[in-house]
């Protein structure tokens, strides 16, 4: 009995957090993440903001475009952080910044849910789940972890303030709930239906059955209070980008991507983005849609997990297609699983506990190995996988050919580099006319053809290489006069259209190609360039909001006590309305 008892206590937040260093932390000194896909991405933008913080405008992809394309928070810390550590530093540290947000915000979204033992294994869980494993150390999607970790731990002040009218936490809510937007504003858009809707959806619940001091039109007018406060200040926080999607839509050939294919029919795919993101949480599935369906306090959740789900499971089924229309073909759809994930573990914390009451030690093992196999796979599968890189291009030589005897004065690109293309552009002067941004493209040799970046055009098939060959044969008007080569794939097409092998480097790893009588290149006429007014609001706005989000974090501790649903017994009618 007193074993039984000792499974049944809550594990201390600051004990889950440990944990997450300790699983972590180790991983991310390592650097791990910087062979992932987008973690060049980030660490390239971090760099335009170490050097121009109030200039959004970059010229060294596509010729120039403007980063307010993309949400600027967690790649202007990086570049504060830069100043102290460097730049692959700082973004390992901002990168488990998130890590250990997010099992606060598991816990304390958890609270709204189920009780504080369930609540406690939830959050351990979070820091085992395969689809955090994917994003940071496969995909390296900083700024999707960052908004999700900062959006649970503003929920749980939304549904306080529903319930109160706490405008302390009206004010944290709010303000982190920002700091979410500046990070990513595709978590929070998309949020408002799978997070922010259940929460709204269980405080109308609570306040009909009379569980919160509420009534249903004091926490439905809260809400709509606390929803207009947040959207105005997303309005402005993030109004360069606006301006921007509204003056440049993204208008362009759809871009292929394995996340929306139909997982039943590519094997592979299917375990790269629903097997190894689940991982043993698929044992559970059945359980959550069982205590889900049968527990009415549940059921909000229930639904925000099983849209998140279907949406994660990309062109397995119609439902994405049919609901996003359009958007489908921009989306990738990784990102619906790891919030799937997230909003699963209440359940998971419910069913661990569970089995720790009844089966106590053969549980504790059993749920250890578990956890443990669902990250291993994550990790194995980084080297197993059958389409990643399996080797980094040495970049420094082209680097430091781009920095010399004035050859930044042209425009290069860059063929079978990957990833590593924006490594180049982060230490070098020179420009490109590739990049690795699908929506900051305005070039029409880029949007005219469903392929994405240049220096992968054969994997896109006729439609990488008409693009290749349109931006070659029009190099004469970007000034482009160097082309770097580390896949002997497309030397055949350069010595056909003109251009001669003038360098070899790395044992012949990487050769450089050049074209005669090309001249340098000028800055190319776009309605694009911000003005500097916007550049000042990029340059504050986004991370005063965080800031702020800080400063009443420690400053306004408020009350930490638990939701009223778990302190009050439920109606003589409801009896099964607790989880």
């Amino acid at each position: 009995m007193i074993r039984g008892e000792a499974y049944s206590r809550p594990i201390p937040l600051m004990a889950v957090v440990l944990v997450a260093l300790a699983v972590h932390g180790p991983l991310l000194f390592m650097q791990l993440p910087s062979s992932s896909f987008d973690a060049n991405f980030h660490i390239f933008f971090a760099s335009h903001y170490v050097h121009h913080w109030f200039n959004p405008w970059n010229e060294k992809w596509f010729a120039g475009f403007s980063q307010t394309t993309y949400p600027p928070l967690t790649h202007q810390w990086i570049a504060l952080l830069s100043n102290v550590v460097g730049l692959n530093m700082g973004y390992m540290l901002v990168q488990l910044i998130a890590v250990l947000l997010l099992p606060v915000g598991v816990y304390r979204f958890s609270r709204i849910w189920v009780d504080e033992t369930a609540s406690s294994y939830a959050a351990l869980g979070s820091v085992f789940l395969g689809s955090l494993a994917f994003l940071v150390y496969q995909a390296g999607q900083l700024a999707t972890v960052a908004s999700a970790a900062l959006y649970l731990n503003a929920l749980p002040y939304f549904y306080e303030w529903m319930n109160d009218a706490s405008f302390v936490a009206m004010a944290k809510g709010v303000a982190i709930s920002w700091a979410a937007a500046a990070a990513h504003h595709v978590t929070l858009i998309f949020g408002i239906v799978f997070f922010a809707g259940p929460v709204l959806w269980i405080a109308c619940q609570d306040a009909v059955h009379e569980r919160i001091a509420a009534s249903l039109a004091g926490a439905i007018s809260r809400a709509a209070v606390f929803a207009v406060v947040v959207a105005a200040g997303v309005g402005v926080i993030l109004l360069p980008f606006w301006l921007t999607l509204i003056q440049h839509p993204v208008h362009q050939i759809p871009i292929p991507h394995d996340s929306r294919a139909n997982f039943l029919l590519h094997s592979i795919t299917g375990i790269n983005y629903f097997v190894i993101p689940y991982g043993a949480m698929i044992l559970a599935l059945p359980f959550i849609l069982l205590r889900g369906a049968g527990t009415p306090r549940l059921r909000p959740l229930l639904f925000g997990f099983w849209l998140a789900f279907l949406f994660g499971l990309g062109g397995t089924t119609p439902l994405p297609r049919w609901l996003l229309g359009r958007a489908y073909d921009i989306l990738t759809f990784e990102r619906f699983t790891f919030w799937a994930t997230l909003l699963a573990l209440p359940f998971v914390g419910l069913l661990v506990t569970n089995l720790l009451r009844r089966f106590t030690s053969k549980a504790a093992l059993a749920l250890s190995l578990a956890t443990v196999m669902t990250i291993g796979a994550a990790l194995w599968w980084l080297k197993a996988n059958p389409y990643r890189p399996t080797a980094t291009v040495d970049v420094d030589p082209v680097v430091a050919f781009l920095n010399r005897d004035g050859h930044d004065t042209y425009r290069y690109l860059t063929l079978g580099f990957a990833s590593d293309l924006a490594k180049v552009a982060t230490y070098t002067n020179a420009t490109s006319v590739d990049g690795d941004y699908n929506s900051a493209r305005l070039l029409p040799e880029m949007t005219h053809y469903g392929s994405a970046q240049l220096t992968n055009a054969k994997f896109y098939g006729t439609a990488g290489m008409s693009a290749l060959r349109s931006m070659l044969a029009h190099a004469d008007r970007y000034g482009l006069k160097f082309v770097f080569v580390h896949d002997s794939y497309y030397e055949p097409l350069l010595t056909f259209v003109g251009w001669r092998k003038i360098e070899v480097f790395d044992h012949g790893e990487v050769t450089a190609w050049s074209k005669e009588d090309v001249p340098p290149a000028h800055q190319i006429p776009s309605d694009a360039i911000p003005p500097a007014w916007q550049g000042l609001m990029w340059g504050t706005l986004p991370l005063g909001a965080s800031l702020l989000a800080i400063f009443l974090e420690i400053f306004l501790p408020g009350t930490r006590r638990a939701p009223l649903q778990f302190q009050m017994r439920p109606p003589q009618n409801e009896k099964q309305y607790v989880a």
